[in-house]
């Protein structure tokens, strides 16, 4: 099977004609997965495009948004890793965040008219996004919405710009993809239409059913999400750490345990 990645592009072995047991073909699966990932230099090229989220994961690590341990999360799940994107806050954090987002956004290929931003985590999201945009050289609008309609002044519920055209949504995580359902609500009443979602980081792991809450995003409402990382690329970081060896291994354990295939039929 092809692993294929906007930025990376790698095949995997064959596995032969031999119908292999699920308990089997998990473990070689991601053995392949993890040997590629670490060949990301081919005979002609070095894919630098992929630079940017080896250079995001440092960055959260750094900050400590990125975390290794055990960590119970929402689904109730003992994750080897933790990422809160609320300590991204400060402005230099929240300036080179914005950098990455800008990154993932222009490389994504993602059509774009203006962003938006759901109330609460999204609202500085978009608009230091936006800025990063600008300054190279991709000046689009925002707006966001608050929670409670305003009775007086402007009045309505949505700030900034008009909703029209193609919108991008700007949110750090989707968890239950509540935010994302609401702002594809708000986007398509004002006329508008949904253009995809930007996050921070894809686990890439399943919820209650067999698809994660990123793939059910998708699937529901035909619109691509992009990550400025996901968890391949973690694994990618830290196969190349030997100081995070033994991360590394809990990873991948919780990757075969909880993984999602990485598209959707």
């Amino acid at each position: 099977h092809a692993w294929d990645d906007p930025f990376l592009r790698i095949t995997a072995a064959s596995q032969g004609k031999k119908p292999l047991r699920q308990a089997d073909r998990i473990p070689l699966r991601f053995k392949v997965m993890m040997r590629n990932i670490r060949l990301i230099r081919d005979s002609n090229t070095v894919w630098c495009s992929m630079d940017f989220r080896q250079e995001f994961i440092e960055f959260a690590l750094n900050r400590n948004v990125l975390r290794f341990g055990e960590f119970k999360i929402k689904a109730g799940r003992l994750s080897p890793y933790f990422f809160n994107a609320g300590l991204f806050n400060d402005g230099e954090a929240l300036d080179r965040l914005s950098q990455f987002y800008a990154k993932a956004i222009l490389a994504s290929g993602a059509p774009v008219d203006m962003l938006f931003g759901p109330a609460y985590k999204g609202i500085p999201l978009v608009a230091v996004s936006a800025l990063a945009l600008a300054r190279a050289g991709r000046n689009v609008p925002f707006a966001f919405n608050r929670k409670e309609a305003k009775d007086h002044g402007e009045g309505g519920s949505i700030i900034g710009a008009k909703l029209e055209g193609r919108v991008l949504i700007i949110d750090d995580v989707i968890s239950a993809g509540t935010s994302v359902r609401e702002s594809v609500e708000i986007i398509r009443a004002a006329g508008a239409e949904p253009g995809g979602v930007v996050i921070a980081l894809d686990r890439m792991e399943r919820g209650t059913g067999d698809l994660s809450a990123v793939q059910e995003v998708e699937r529901d409402f035909g619109i691509p999400v992009v990550a400025v990382a996901t968890l391949n690329d973690l694994m990618a970081y830290l196969s190349t750490r030997p100081e995070f060896k033994a991360y590394e291994d809990a990873v991948l354990r919780y990757r075969w345990e909880y993984g999602v295939n990485q598209s959707v039929e």
